[in-house]
Formats: C-alpha cells, sequence, structure tokens
C-alpha cells in the first residue's frame, strides 16, 4: 500500500506526521512525504535521511517552498502546491492521499483523500480572542481553502470530539468528523535524575499557548519555557518575568529537559490535543493542564486542573510541599499518557486507510480549484 501525506515543519502537525509514518512503513506501507511552509531544519533533514536510509524504497520526500492556508501569503497556498502535489501521487502511484492540510481534500486525485483537522483559525479566533476575525481577502481566501477541501475530503479526522464538535459547527462537512487521537512512542530512560522544576513547551508569540500566564504566577520552583521566541525575521515576543527561557529545542533536547523536571504545565488557552504535554507525561512529568474542555477530554484524572494564575501558584507550592501528592499526579498522568500509543493511533488510520482503498469507486475526481 502507499500513501502520500502532506505536513508541515511546525509543532505538533510534524511530531504527529512522523510518528504515523514510521508506525505506517514499519506495518508495511510506503510513505512520500511532502513537507509544506516553513522549509525544513537541518534537525528535519537529518530525520529525512535517516528514515530513508533505514527503509530504502519504503520511504522518499519531498520539500515544497509553499505557504500554508493560514500564513499571510495564502494566495499562494493552493496555486503553488496542488499541481505538483497532484504530479508526485502520480509518480508515485499513491493509493490514498493523507492531507494534513485542508485545501488538499480537494486535490485532483482519482484516489482517497484523507484530512487531518489539527486545529483551525476560526475555532482559534473564536477562543483566543473571544470573537471573529475581520473579513479581509486573506481570510476569504482562508474560508475558501478551508471550505472546498473538507467538502471535497472522503473523510475528515480530528485528535479530540472537541475538535470534531467545533470543526463541525463552523463548516459544512459531507460527513461527521472522525475521532482518531494522537498517539507518541517514547523510549523509557531509566535512572534519569529528576529536579523540582516545571517545563512548558509552546512558542512564545502564540496566544493560543497563553505562556504569558507564567509571568503572573509566584512559583516555589523554577519555571522552564522552550519554544520559539521569534514569529518570522523581525517579530521577538516578550519573555515572561521569572521564567527561563530554553529557545527552541531538538527533539532529544525537550525529551531529556522533560524527564529532568518534576512537573509540566500546560498553560494553553487552545488545545485541540496538545502532543507537549503528552510527551512530557510519557518521560513521567505530572501534567498540570489549564482547564478547558479539549485537555480535560484528552486527559480526564491524569492531570490536575487551575484555571488562573492564582490556583496555578496553589497547585505549584502544593505539589512542591507534598511529594506523596506529586508522586501520585506523575503516575497519574503517565498511566494516562500510556494509552495514547502510536501504535493505537496508526491502527485506526491504516483501518480508515484500508476501507477506502477498498472502495475506490467513491473517491471522485474533484473538478479544479482556483483560489
Amino acid at each position: 500500500m502507499r500513501v502520500l501525506i502532506t505536513t508541515d515543519t511546525i509543532g505538533g502537525v510534524w511530531t504527529f506526521t512522523r510518528e504515523l509514518a514510521e508506525q505506517l512503513i514499519s506495518r508495511g506501507w510506503s510513505v512520500h512525504l511532502v513537507s509544506l511552509g516553513r522549509l525544513p531544519s537541518p534537525a528535519h533533514h537529518h530525520w529525512f535521511e535517516r528514515t530513508a536510509h533505514a527503509w530504502e524504497s519504503r520511504f522518499s520526500w519531498a520539500a515544497l517552498d509553499a505557504p500554508l492556508e493560514w500564513m499571510d501569503e495564502n494566495d499562494r497556498a493552493w496555486t503553488a502546491t496542488a499541481p505538483r502535489l497532484t504530479q508526485m501521487a502520480l509518480e508515485f502511484g499513491a493509493e490514498v492521499l493523507h492531507s494534513n492540510q485542508f485545501c488538499f481534500g480537494a486535490l485532483p486525485v482519482n484516489i482517497p483523500r484523507i484530512v487531518t483537522a489539527h486545529s483551525d483559525v476560526l475555532s482559534w479566533a473564536r477562543v483566543c480572542r473571544g470573537s471573529v476575525l475581520e473579513d479581509s481577502p486573506w481570510l476569504t481566501r482562508y474560508l475558501e481553502l478551508v471550505r472546498r477541501g473538507l467538502a471535497q475530503a472522503n473523510a475528515v479526522v480530528a485528535p479530540t470530539r472537541w475538535m470534531a464538535n467545533s470543526l463541525a459547527g463552523d463548516f459544512a462537512l459531507p460527513s461527521p468528523p472522525l475521532v482518531i487521537p494522537n498517539g507518541r512512542r517514547i523510549p523509557e530512560v531509566l535512572g534519569s535524575p529528576r529536579k523540582m522544576q516545571a517545563v512548558t513547551a509552546g512558542r512564545l508569540w502564540d496566544e493560543a499557548k497563553n505562556v504569558s500566564i507564567l509571568e503572573k504566577v509566584d512559583s516555589p520552583i523554577p519555571l522552564l519555557l522552550a519554544g520559539d521566541v521569534q514569529n518570522g525575521p523581525a517579530q521577538t515576543a516578550d519573555s515572561p518575568h521569572g521564567v527561563t527561557l530554553l529557545g527552541s529545542l531538538a527533539s532529544e533536547e525537550l525529551l531529556r529537559v522533560f524527564r529532568e523536571s518534576a512537573m509540566y504545565i500546560c498553560t494553553s488557552r487552545y488545545e485541540p490535543f496538545g502532543l507537549a504535554p503528552l510527551e512530557a507525561a510519557l518521560c513521567g512529568c505530572a501534567v498540570l493542564a489549564n482547564d478547558i474542555p479539549s485537555l480535560r477530554e484528552v486527559w480526564r484524572d491524569g492531570a490536575v486542573y487551575f484555571g488562573d494564575e492564582a490556583s496555578l501558584t496553589d497547585l505549584l507550592r502544593r505539589l512542591w510541599k507534598k511529594p506523596n501528592e506529586l508522586a501520585a499526579v506523575q503516575s497519574r498522568s503517565l498511566q494516562r499518557a500510556r494509552t495514547f500509543t502510536a501504535e493505537r493511533m496508526a491502527v485506526a488510520y491504516e483501518s480508515l486507510f484500508r476501507r477506502w482503498i477498498a472502495h475506490p469507486e467513491e473517491a471522485r475526481i474533484c473538478p479544479a480549484v482556483s483560489v
């Protein structure tokens, strides 16, 4: 079986795609992976080359210098990419397209097109700004790209019921979205020394990550923040007072920090799933999560919750003073995290892909789209 997967190189979408691709290849699939948006970093190239070397003809990749739907220059998101993807699908002999961008649900190829909705601009604006976005040519193009892609996709997947419901409320879908939770596989490292410190990971400039809340927290333990501090060449966000910035870390470096830390703080006000807290919990951190519906859905009693800077301060102080309670939260977080396996995620996607491949007559050719 042969699948063409589109991805981007930013944040959780990349981590999700890497996990899924590795799992599918190990299960006998051939994967052609196409990255979009920001060009791959040396770390991305290292993974591409290592995976190609390990699996030879079963893995290939390409990087396109083309914007994503939500980026400022989204007038090129379709026109700069769709013809090349169509040709790649033909040359690769793809039997299914799995797109991690909305618009390619409308790619004019006669194979099933599966779209995974990791997040979207409308739900982001509603949660982060409490309002709808002002009309603009950029927003008009974004909505047109998303609507056409969702309308033409054979199936739409979301990582949580919250995200599925949000998407269905904002866009007309041919059928209800399926829910397949994200999964992660992290090698266990025994005997790693752990410090009484709390870490969070997120782009400093991203309103959704809400890391500015840390500036108002009176923490009894060190607070560490890993992630990009700059959005583009000229926009650098201010660092929260009292927080140690680690900058953008490679995956292995970030996991090392998680293994050294006692707690992970998920500050996000908008988080359709959240792979960073999952990684941290698999590394042994207690998860302290902002009390929002999507994080409640994912973590249930595997996390402890806060609602503002005062309750987060109280929570940090309580766990600092009560090591037995901290150990209990760490154990619950780990047990919950272990239910989100990469294997379970891959089995669900593989089943979906095979179901559509078995019924190729239902994978209609889409009309040409001009946006």
